[in-house]
């Protein structure tokens, strides 16, 4: 069993989207809509109206001799129903209440 949801993406950018419904995730290059959307749905327990994907090649930066080189990467945006949501983060949530308990 391959793992098609590597991780969520977690920006400003994305969590303005997030308000919205919509969630992204960077999955396996090789996977396609219909693999993503059974994924979400059963690992979340949620219905996804819509997934759309985004292709960013590999790329090389600085000047130096040493380059960093950023992967080939696919990001999927992921649409669900309305009035559903993920919790991407729970613990950082618990962590933060019990912060809060102690100072």
């Amino acid at each position: 069993m391959k793992i098609i949801i590597k991780k969520p993406l977690i920006t400003q950018k994305t969590t303005k989207l997030a308000k919205e419904g919509i969630y992204v995730f960077y999955v396996d290059p090789k996977a396609n809509k219909n693999e993503i959307k059974n994924e979400i749905e059963k690992l979340f327990k949620v219905n996804v109206v819509d997934v759309r994907t985004v292709n960013l090649k590999r790329r090389e930066r600085g000047l130096s001799k040493y380059k960093n080189i950023r992967q080939k990467v696919k990001k999927a945006y992921v649409k669900l129903k309305e009035g559903q949501t993920i919790n991407i983060f729970p613990q950082l949530w618990e962590l933060k209440i019990t912060f809060l308990l102690y100072f």
